[in-house]
């Protein structure tokens, strides 16, 4: 008996699969990326995800195959690229945030499905329970960060502490977004601020939508996460800095693309734990037994620089908090 052989043997009797030893004699497995940016737009999360792959032992082009389907920022798009993915009958299918996850779960009920970030999946129907998936979807829940928005809101108010009208700028087409604003609400009640609620489902409606805040003299501006507003960051921050309107975000990126503060969860972290749930369905785990895991690191960035074009002094209160200070 050759040396491999042997160690299959072993690993039969013990019930311990190697990587990819679930999978048939010869068969790479395949996993299909549904992510709602371009491919370009989301390399860090998509580099994250393939590191915990390889971390775990996967290599794209050696043994395991990735198929990406991207939906360039029209969620409209994703139904379709999802049911690509399901007649190519990949493994399992890694959905890139909260839309990509809903769509796949619309045109499949068994592949198994991981979500690498999204919205409360209790709420929106992918999962009976967090710690009883019971279906074909697991993964990382943004639950406990639908509540971040709220704080996002708090901090916003304590950088702006005599702001009385904060314009909210969500895709109503993102399910995770309809979720947040529960939230949002919520919280300024507590604060005594007044929401100034506007829609963006694509790049077009920036400029109504801004000039909508100015009529109403919004006092401070809140972007909920969402692929349109991460794709088109730049566009954002320019009006945003036109208005000269003290902006918060829910994603880094904002930041590093000149907005003055965001508070989110890291993202690529969410992304390489990803690539956990991953490893386990192609060794043979079902996700109705793996339980859905919630976000545990949060980062808040100030952007100095922004805050200076708009002669703002960031309260020490607020500086001392700050994850990192982009200067």
């Amino acid at each position: 008996m050759n040396r491999r052989a042997f160690i299959a043997g072993v690993v039969s009797v013990l019930g311990v699969p190697l990587a990819g030893e679930a999978q048939q004699p010869g068969k790479v497995p395949r996993v299909g990326f549904l992510g709602p940016r371009s491919r370009s737009d989301g390399t860090p999360y998509l580099d994250a995800f393939l590191q915990g792959l390889r971390e775990l032992g996967w290599v794209e082009g050696q043994n395991i195959a990735i198929e990406y389907r991207f939906a360039e920022g029209r969620l409209d798009r994703l139904a379709a690229l999802a049911a690509e993915l399901v007649r190519l009958k990949v493994d399992v299918i890694l959905a890139a945030s909260t839309p990509p996850a809903v769509a796949a779960k619309s045109a499949t009920s068994t592949i198994p499905i991981v979500m690498a970030t999204s919205a409360d999946p209790v709420e929106l129907g992918l999962v009976a329970s967090l710690a009883r998936p019971g279906g074909n979807v697991t993964g990382l829940s943004f639950s406990v960060a639908l509540d971040v928005v709220g704080k996002e809101l708090e901090l916003l108010k304590e950088t702006v502490p005599k702001v009385r009208r904060v314009a909210v700028l969500w895709n109503p087409a993102n399910p995770g977004n309809t979720l947040a604003m529960k939230t949002l609400r919520n919280t300024a009640r507590s604060l005594s601020v007044q929401l100034q609620l506007l829609e963006a489902r694509s790049p077009n409606e920036f400029e109504a939508a801004f000039a909508a805040m100015a009529r109403e003299g919004a006092g401070a501006l809140l972007v909920v996460p969402d692929s349109i507003f991460g794709l088109h960051r730049a566009r954002l921050q320019d009006l945003a800095a036109k208005s000269r309107l003290p902006a918060m975000y829910g994603l880094r990126e904002h930041t590093e693309a000149g907005g003055l503060m965001s508070y989110a969860v890291d993202l690529r972290d969410s992304f390489r734990r990803s690539a956990t749930y991953v490893d386990k369905i192609l060794k043979g785990a079902k996700p109705a037994d793996l339980p859905v895991e919630q976000p545990t690191k949060f980062k808040l960035v100030i952007n100095l620089k922004t805050a200076k074009a708009l002669g703002l002094t960031i309260p020490q209160s607020v500086l001392l908090r700050a994850d990192e200070v982009l200067q």
